[in-house]
């Protein structure tokens, strides 16, 4: 690759975009921001020398043409299916993914390390962050900034600027990147002084000395100055990241100064595949399987999804409540909201790739009189922890959180599975936690959280919802379950999408002769009160969550009636304690043991253990 001429490069980014379209097409994944760094990626690597060089993705879901360019085009087949490679970089595939992150604004802590830890150890080898506009909505990005510029540090950022994160980039940092996007008299400028004085300028002359500082007051003179300038980080840019020779030059100019230097680079998201440029919604970001030909997505599950339900639930009660509001972190049509900012667009809020300022945002919120409906990703959630407990639960304060993708997500992998919640935030006093188990306990349950004066949260999964999505909503009392018994034999409590199952491996018992009763929990917290009766008069416990077992549900049922001196035996059916690998949610279920027939073979078994005198 190093030996390709403009044209052969040109080439070969056509080749690669095509590929993807193709590949992608097949398996889903993240389409539109890979073919927005092509170029930049063919000129990170004929610039620095990876892996001896690190290349740290923020996010890792534009790091498809890397894994291409680094060995692994063979193996887009298997790309996001179990067993085969991830879509986001991966330290077990390679040693050019040195770094293995998905969630945003992490990059720049990443690479802040690294330079201080070959600093320390004599190591030459050189550190790239590769950074997008919409990562420098979180607050993190500028945590790490502050340290950049204070270890002065030679560090490259290159700043993919692509106007976009999930949605389009929001906030103050937006505007002033699109500010410099349209400085062409700054770039002129510049160009011109520098071929004047060089031309001007022999080695040793004072004139040679003081190119720099004159750039500098050009600079001032027509563009003001930028983010980057006040920390005392060199800037450089816009650049056009779709001409790979402006790149590379760019690259390795900034490889040769002292010091932090930012690279602004301009691209299209969906750069290349018309279907993807022309989609204002987010431009292709993530796909299901669809006809690379004409873009027609191809036809996936039918019904309605827990993510539409939601978001028409909200608007019926926002329209009965005008102190409803609600907040998304870069993911509002994602989250559900796309319908309440069309309807409501004065009371919607994106706060960029920021869900900490979004917890405490929503805090500020509720202590004016409003009701904030919080919509995040499970996984993007356990970002906040700190926040949901001191500024929302502390303060006891009506904010309505609402975790997507709660459970196991499927092709995404270990940094997405919404698997940790339940341990994480049933620890907040006061917080009231539930889990619906379709459509219609989904909208009840959502209606009760708005009559609540205090944090409430829904976790809910992903994929299709089963139930009525029109049922009207009941409200319910807080804490309590639906009991089923059967006295003598087996108690399953199951929560959320869990109930069906449940009901599957009720049916397989008795089909052995085993009487079961399956209780549904809407609630994990807090928990009803009549669980320890229903323990006391049963043989065994089966509780049955789609979260990691350590601090789960049935972690805190164990709790529940060891407090209240029940010695009934508890089986637990969880994920076990891991990161979860991505495939299919339906293989992940069955490796981890939640399938109605895996089930009922533990219970069995449990049984038959229990039955042989000690």
């Amino acid at each position: 690759m190093h030996s390709l001429d403009r044209v052969e490069l040109d080439n070969l980014a056509a080749e690669i975009r095509t590929f993807l379209v193709d590949k992608v097409a097949a398996t889903g994944g993240h389409l539109g921001p890979n073919l927005g760094v092509v170029e930049l990626t063919l000129a990170l690597h004929r610039v620095f020398d990876s892996p001896n060089d690190v290349i740290v993705w923020d996010t890792g879901h534009q790091a498809y043409v890397h894994k291409i360019v680094t060995g692994r085009q063979k193996d887009f087949a298997q790309l996001r299916q179990f067993g085969g490679i991830s879509g986001y970089p991966a330290r077990g595939e390679s040693v050019h993914d040195f770094v293995e992150n998905s969630h945003a604004s992490t990059a720049l802590s990443y690479s802040a390390g690294l330079v201080e830890a070959f600093s320390h150890t004599n190591e030459s080898r050189r550190v790239i962050a590769v950074v997008g506009d919409g990562s420098l909505t979180g607050g993190m990005a500028y945590e790490a900034l502050n340290q950049i510029a204070h270890l002065k540090q030679n560090l490259v950022i290159v700043l993919n600027d692509n106007g976009r994160s999930y949605s389009p980039t929001v906030g103050g940092l937006a505007q002033h990147l699109a500010q410099l996007r349209i400085a062409p008299l700054y770039q002129r400028t510049k160009r011109d002084v520098a071929g004047i004085l060089t031309r001007l300028s022999r080695p040793g002359d004072l004139i040679a000395a003081g190119i720099h500082r004159l750039k500098g007051s050009v600079k001032g003179l027509v563009a003001d100055e930028t983010i980057f300038d006040s920390f005392g980080i060199t800037y450089s840019g816009p650049i056009d990241g779709h001409d790979v020779e402006q790149v590379e030059q760019a690259l390795r100019n900034a490889s040769q100064i002292e010091g932090p230097v930012v690279v602004h680079l301009i691209t299209t998201k969906g750069a290349g595949y018309l279907p993807a440029e022309e989609d204002q919604v987010d431009h292709w970001h993530g796909v299901s399987q669809f006809d690379p030909a004409t873009g027609t997505p191809k036809a996936g599950p039918e019904g309605r999804t827990w993510t539409s339900v939601f978001g028409d639930a909200l608007v019926q009660e926002a329209q009965q409540r005008d102190n409803v509001v609600a907040i998304t972190a870069a993911m509002q049509n994602a989250t559900g909201l796309g319908p309440f900012a069309e309807k409501f667009p004065e009371r919607c809020y994106d706060v960029g790739i920021a869900e900490q300022h979004a917890t405490t945002f929503a805090a500020g919120l509720a202590m004016g009189g409003l009701h904030p409906v919080v919509a995040v990703y499970a996984t993007f959630m356990n970002r906040a922890i700190d926040q949901v407990l001191m500024d929302v639960g502390m303060h006891n304060l009506p904010v309505t959180f609402v975790l997507d993708r709660a459970g196991v997500t499927g092709n995404d992998g270990a940094s997405h599975h919404g698997i940790f919640d339940i341990g994480f935030f049933r620890q907040v006093p006061g917080l009231v936690l539930a889990a619906p188990s379709d459509a219609g306990e989904l909208r009840s349950i959502f209606h009760t959280a708005l009559n609540h004066d205090g944090p409430f949260m829904i976790r809910m999964p992903k994929g299709i919802v089963s139930g009525d999505p029109t049922a009207p909503p009941r409200e319910l009392a807080i804490g309590e379950w639906e009991f089923e018994s059967a006295p003598g034999g087996v108690a399953i409590v199951a929560i959320g999408n869990m109930v069906e199952i449940a009901h599957k491996t009720q049916v397989m018992l008795e089909e052995r002769g085993l009487a079961a009763g399956v209780t549904y929990a809407r609630f994990i917290k807090p928990m009803d009160p009549g669980l320890a009766d229903l323990a006391r008069s049963h043989r065994l416990v089966v509780t049955i969550e789609d979260h990691e077992i350590q601090g789960g549900f049935g972690a805190a049922v164990l709790e529940e009636l060891s407090e209240a001196g029940v010695t009934t035996p508890v089986m637990r059916c969880a994920i076990g304690e891991q990161f979860l690998p991505h495939g299919s949610v339906s293989l992940l279920h069955e490796q981890e043991g939640l399938t109605p027939e895996a089930i009922t073979e533990r219970i069995v078994a449990r049984l038959d253990e229990m039955s042989v005198p000690a």
